[in-house]
């Protein structure tokens, strides 16, 4: 077995919910029951409105890419530190943005580096995709002579991971979106602008003048984040912001970030001095993305949606070495504490942690 502990399970603490626990790729969200949530929002003055649900959310270690999660040797099925990472580097712009007058966001306590307690949103179904480079996907379609993405035109004669005139938004769908004649009923899947105002209600969108406010909303985060990772001379690749609706303590409905932002996971950071020498270093998750192409038998089966029981199939059975999942682990760990300005520790024994704090500190464990 490895020496590290890592949160590779995070959906079966004894957390007192109603429902089921919603495990994704490397969230689960356990919501609170209403007394709890009504009692929490007493006990500690969360800035919400009486009656608002709020819900637990715990993010692990697992690594996720082309759809699958993937494990290392020794029971090592996660990367030590990564969740910590991500939860700290998130919470940190999200302070940033507080600062700066931008939209608000869901958390509304950190109990603990592994958890967020956050409150019930109403979620745009649109992935808010960012970019100012063209590089991954974008270069692959651009190499292959398409021009036309997003319902924006590039022009000719841009190379690999040149940086942008613009910073270009290209958003995709989040979740299935059915009965839309211009959009294809798969997750993920490019869409325009206009895709979305001509569908507002199926995209969740309030009203026209909500996609002029969350297009400003991307664009300002995104170059929030880009001035401060300048700073420490990394490179704001491109990015995926997620909104939704809350309802104020004053009764108003308004939109906020959701979810992450400006993470390892959800984002490219390139180092700047390897970028100005023609190299590119990633302090992302596209480093591992990339390491598992040049390291499985056949990449194709990463690449190719066609081969997806393929790939699951892969991901369940391959095992990466032990040190490369250490050397991811140093990528997020080391990119985070660059973000945050401090060394993140890692905890000997996170799962315990989080059950003795929710336990002693908010009366949530069963």
């Amino acid at each position: 077995m490895s020496s590290y502990k890592v949160l590779d399970v995070n959906d079966d603490l004894p957390i007192r919910t109603k429902g089921a626990v919603h495990s994704g790729k490397v969230r689960s969200v356990y919501w609170l029951t209403d007394a709890d949530s009504a009692r929490l929002i007493e006990e500690k003055g969360y800035q919400v409105p009486a009656g608002t649900e709020l819900a637990i959310m715990v993010i692990s270690d697992r690594i996720s890419a082309f759809d699958c999660i993937w494990q290392g040797e020794n029971g090592l099925n996660g990367v030590p530190g990564k969740g910590i990472a991500l939860n700290s580097v998130a919470a940190h712009w999200f302070k940033l943005f507080d600062e700066a007058g931008l939209a608000g966001n869901h958390i509304v306590d950190i109990p603990h580096p592994y958890v967020w307690i956050v409150r019930k949103a109403s979620t745009v179904k649109v992935e808010a995709i960012a970019r100012q480079y063209i590089t991954g996907s974008m270069w692959r379609d651009y190499a292959k002579g398409v021009r036309s993405f997003c319902g924006l035109q590039l022009p000719e004669g841009l190379e690999a991971n040149q940086k942008l005139d613009d910073v270009l938004i290209t958003p995709s769908t989040k979740g299935i979106i059915k009965g839309l004649a211009d959009v294809p009923e798969v997750d993920d899947v490019n869409i325009s602008r206009q895709n979305i105002e001509d569908n507002l209600s199926a995209f969740n969108f309030k009203s026209a003048a909500d996609v002029d406010k969350y297009e400003q909303l991307l664009t300002e985060g995104f170059s929030l984040i880009s001035r401060e990772l300048e700073k420490l001379d990394q490179i704001f690749v491109d990015t995926k912001f997620e909104f939704g609706y809350v309802e104020d303590k004053d009764g108003q409905e308004r939109l906020i970030y959701i979810d992450e932002v400006g993470t390892p996971d959800s984002s490219r950071i390139w180092d700047g001095p390897a970028y100005r020498d023609g190299k590119i270093i990633e302090n992302s998750k596209e480093g591992f993305r990339q390491l598992l192409i040049n390291n499985v038998p056949d990449s194709d089966v990463l690449l190719n949606k066609d081969r997806m029981p393929e790939r699951e199939a892969l991901a369940r059975d391959y095992q990466l070495p032990e040190a490369v999942m250490m050397s991811v682990s140093e990528t997020y760990v080391g990119i985070a504490s660059k973000i945050i300005g401090r060394e993140l520790t890692i905890p000997s024994d996170p799962r315990q942690e989080v059950i003795d704090i929710l336990n002693s500190h908010y009366g949530l464990i069963d």
